[in-house]
């Protein structure tokens, strides 16, 4: 059993350890506990046998149940509490000890625990993605597997060339584009295409969406952000290149095998792999990464992003599209990454 119950990035993210499970287990029943809201980035996933939802009475049901190994991604008191009280025969990743202290299950994770208690190591010294570091301490070989996500386009919406995911989780806020940014962005990437962005975003982007659209009128096409993330996925496949925060929204576009425009202000973008699908603006403040809900500075980094830097950066996706003899479309290059500078 695999434990991922935060974070919706986090979960989709980590559905690319499944290819080293079966290749490590061939014969496994792979079982999946998340949240119910997570629950949709895994639905239809061909690796997951079962997918079980933290829902009341789960806790009675796990206590019944016997697994031959649980591994527990999150360092939580919740998931190291479930992961030590199912019968399992083994246990890697992260639980809790009888002081409810996060504890290291195995050796191999040591590694991925210590990031999360020296800012130093997390942030400055560490340039390895976290599926990598995540295979480590389940104790799996890393193969720079892609992530898993099922989504079917809807039949008779015209493609896009660019969409623009424009928000992020309330947890972290800073983690989006300031939307001055995001407009001035869209109207350089409209005159450079010639054809209006897709809006991509969830419930909490509807008034932001409908701001945007009201300015910017057929410079931009709207996406549903109330009917559901598998409603959501199946939109953002409608275009080729997506441009984002750190947020659920680049790891779906991630997923589906989009190029992908990322900017990184609070977070680190080391941990992202974009498979050699696109390009990461990095936030030169001497702040960032800050992994902080909150900024103490008069201008943050979310509103620093340069404009013309992400219409350039999408105009370099589209043309490496465009140039299929390239080879970066199939994943299998380095990020491009490109500093970003202030207005």
């Amino acid at each position: 059993m695999l434990i991922n119950l935060d974070a919706l990035g986090d979960v989709l993210r980590n559905t690319s350890v499944l290819p080293s499970i079966r290749r490590a287990y061939p014969r496994a029943r792979v079982t999946w506990l998340t949240r119910p809201r997570a629950a949709s980035l895994l639905e239809g996933n061909p690796l997951i046998d079962r997918i079980i939802r933290l829902e009341p009475g789960v806790d009675t049901l796990l206590q019944t149940l016997t697994f031959d190994l649980v591994l527990n991604a999150d360092k939580t008191m919740v998931a190291g509490g479930l992961a030590m009280s199912c019968r399992a025969t083994e246990r890697r990743g992260f639980g809790i000890d009888e002081h409810g202290s996060i504890v290291a299950l195995n050796a191999e994770a040591a590694y991925l625990y210590r990031m999360g208690l020296d800012d130093h190591l997390k942030f400055k010294v560490n340039q390895r993605s976290a599926q990598d570091l995540l295979c480590e301490a389940f104790g799996f070989q890393y193969a720079r597997d892609p992530y898993v996500l099922h989504a079917e386009r809807p039949a008779g919406l015209r493609r896009l060339r660019v969409g623009f995911n424009t928000g992020c989780g309330p947890k972290w806020p800073l983690k989006k584009i300031a939307i001055p940014t995001v407009e001035a962005a869209i109207a350089r990437i409209v005159h450079e295409t010639g054809e209006p962005v897709l809006l991509l975003g969830g419930p909490e982007d509807t008034q932001t969406h409908e701001a945007l659209a009201e300015r910017l009128g057929e410079a931009v096409v709207r996406s549903p952000t109330t009917e559901g993330i598998q409603v959501g996925a199946a939109h953002m496949d409608r275009v080729d290149v997506v441009v984002s925060g750190d947020s659920l929204g680049m790891h779906m576009a991630i997923g589906l095998g989009k190029h992908v425009v990322a900017w990184f202000g609070p977070t680190s973008a080391p941990e992202i792999d974009l498979y050699g699908r696109g390009v990461k603006l990095i936030s030169e403040m001497a702040c960032s990464p800050c992994w902080s809900p909150i900024c103490q500075e008069l201008v943050p980094c979310s509103a620093r992003v340069s404009p013309a830097a992400i219409a350039t950066a999408v105009q370099g996706c589209l043309n490496e599209l465009d140039a299929p003899e390239s080879g970066l479309g199939e994943g299998g290059g380095v990020d491009a990454i490109h500093p970003h500078s202030g207005q």
